[in-house]
């Protein structure tokens, strides 16, 4: 016979490990609508998400971008999901700062003048028509990571310099001041698709932000302390 508090403890421990189960779920199915992505950007990603919705960070928007900066420029390394129906709707090009590097971006900074680009999450905010045209504001979430992409005007914006066949030709995409830069063709639907509150991951093995981002083995205390 089973004693009362076993069966209260079981109940506790399944209760605990039911968030785990229905996030490897999600990854699986993520993962199945975008083979290429790397499953363990798609996990950290997913990770920070959670950690910033448990907190109130962030609300639970539906859409999920992220860009693997670890993936050369000449390789679409922006994927664009419905997180609730598991549907990739996107996955694109995605231009990076002059002083992040070439085809490889290999340095980030959250500095203006910098002309790098930023790691870490961002929620977007709203749009507005500026001298990139139409382009989409982003809150760094992240002290001393991306916190000042406002400051900075780090926004999603189109730019002609993204184009394929320009890599073909130099071996890399044209690159912004630090901006996550699109295609023309497709800037103001991905824009429209993730403006207001939704979530932008932004990768790179950067081993002392993974150690630290506020977001990353989301310890309360490091969330709300930022």
């Amino acid at each position: 016979m089973v004693r009362p508090l076993a069966i209260a403890l079981l109940a506790v421990l399944a209760a605990a490990s039911a968030p785990a189960v229905a996030e490897e779920g999600l990854l699986r199915r993520l993962q199945a609508a975008a083979p290429e992505i790397d499953p363990h950007v798609l996990s950290l990603a997913l990770e920070a998400r959670d950690c910033a919705m448990s907190h109130g960070v962030a609300t639970a928007g539906e859409r999920l971008a992220v860009i693997d900066y670890s993936r050369p420029s000449t390789e679409r390394r922006l994927w664009v999901f419905d997180v609730p129906q598991a549907h990739l709707l996107y996955r694109e090009y995605v231009a990076h700062g002059q002083g992040s590097g070439e085809n490889l971006a290999n340095r980030f900074s959250n500095a203006s003048g910098s002309h790098q680009s930023s790691l870490g999450l961002f929620r977007t905010a709203d749009t507005y028509q500026g001298g990139n045209g139409y382009s989409l504001r982003m809150d760094g979430l992240e002290a001393g990571i991306n916190d000042q992409a406002l400051a900075r005007a780090i926004v999603m914006h189109g730019a002609r310099y993204v184009d394929p066949a320009l890599a073909e030709k130099q071996g890399r995409l044209g690159r912004s001041y630090g901006c996550p830069a699109l295609r023309t063709a497709v800037a103001r639907e991905v824009i429209d698709t993730l403006k207001q509150g939704q979530l932008l991951f932004a990768y790179y093995p950067d081993g002392d932000w993974l150690r630290h981002s506020r977001f990353l083995g989301c310890v309360t205390a490091r969330v709300a302390g930022g």
